[in-house]
């Protein structure tokens, strides 16, 4: 074999073996998932407000616009995908509430109205288009609060009074009753995420004085105690964690097929990438980013999200001074679509 031939023979191979690495580091970078634009939020473009599910519908209520904290009320109706705005939030206008449904309506509370902090409730009927005012909320007036659903109660927790908090109470929609639990466990903190799968509690992320938390619990409302998971950051020498970049404040988080998932959201920036957490295994996986390009998403913190018959969505937010009225609805286990 004379020396040209060989030398183009080397050459091929080594094309063909960049060529093999290449491909394999782009599949190893496909992520799954894709996000579906459905029709506008048909309210004032907002962020930092409170979204909840209830009897196959979603709901939007308060929020803040750039210039003025809101108290009017949205339904979704996943079917017919429109909105229908029903009847105003009678407690003060306010950002950075929190709310959950129990035995078939919604809670809405605490927050901050542009000068106090807050701890007043409400009570929604979606049957009679009503608002109740209930017994108020037994902890400090904050806002940044996290708030979940387990078994026929309500839950909230943690959030901001002028200090950090970590302190968890649960609500009993038919005494009209508050009653304080175990303290959430690890640090205090705001802006917290959290899901329930199965009536377990999940508590993630968040701020505290400065320092984004990277700790991640469980907490059993049977037991009334709280069990601590693998962090949400690359804090072993393991293999798992090694791409982890879960930890943030302000994101959104919904549940499907026994999954939990969390999406945008930041550390001081705003985000749009995705994280599907198994409850089996203890593990996180990154999906189809919400900004991905050609979808028409893009980045934000303080939206809101619901998840209605499985299914998975994120609403409004903010991107610096812009305010998002656009609704995706996620499917994590198809490709993205191809855009025009």
């Amino acid at each position: 074999m004379n020396w040209l031939n060989l030398t183009i023979k080397v050459g091929i191979a080594l094309s063909i073996l960049v060529i093999f690495s290449s491909c394999s580091d782009d599949d190893e970078e496909d992520l799954v998932g894709n996000w579906v634009e459905l029709s506008d939020f048909e309210g004032i473009p907002r962020s930092d407000a409170v979204g909840i599910s209830l009897e196959g519908k979603g709901y939007i209520v308060t929020g803040y616009d750039g210039e003025d904290r809101l108290n009017d009320l949205w339904e979704y109706d996943p079917l017919n995908d429109y909105w229908k705005q029903k009847a105003d939030f009678p407690g003060k206008a306010r950002n950075g509430a929190v709310g959950f449904s129990a035995n078939g309506k919604a809670y809405v509370g605490t927050g901050y109205d542009g000068t106090n902090k807050l701890n007043d409730f409400y009570e929604f009927d979606p049957y009679t288009n009503s608002w109740t005012q209930i017994a108020d909320f037994i902890g400090s007036p904050r806002y940044g609060a996290i708030a979940m659903t387990m078994g026929d109660r309500g839950y909230v927790g943690t959030g901001y009074d002028g200090n950090y908090l970590k302190d968890f109470y649960q609500y009993d929609p038919i005494a009209d009753e508050w009653e304080q639990k175990v303290s959430v466990g690890g640090s205090k903190r705001r802006d917290a995420m959290t899901f329930v799968i199965d009536d377990i509690g999940y508590v993630f992320g968040g701020l505290d004085n400065g320092v984004y938390e990277d700790d991640f619990w469980k907490y059993d409302p049977t037991a009334d105690s709280w069990t601590p998971l693998r962090d949400i950051s690359d804090a072993t020498d393991e293999d798992y964690d090694d791409d982890y970049s879960i930890v943030r404040t302000n994101a959104v988080t919904f549940v499907m097929d026994g999954k939990g998932y969390v999406a945008t959201g930041g550390r001081s920036t705003t985000g749009g990438d995705v994280w599907e957490y198994n409850p089996v295994t203890d593990l996180w996986v990154e999906k189809t980013e919400l900004a991905e390009d050609g979808s028409g998403g893009a980045d934000r913190t303080e939206a809101v999200s619901f998840t209605i018959n499985n299914i998975g969505y994120v609403i409004t937010g903010r991107n610096s001074s812009y305010y998002f009225d656009d609704v995706w609805r996620f499917e994590p286990n198809s490709e993205m679509y191809e855009y025009d």
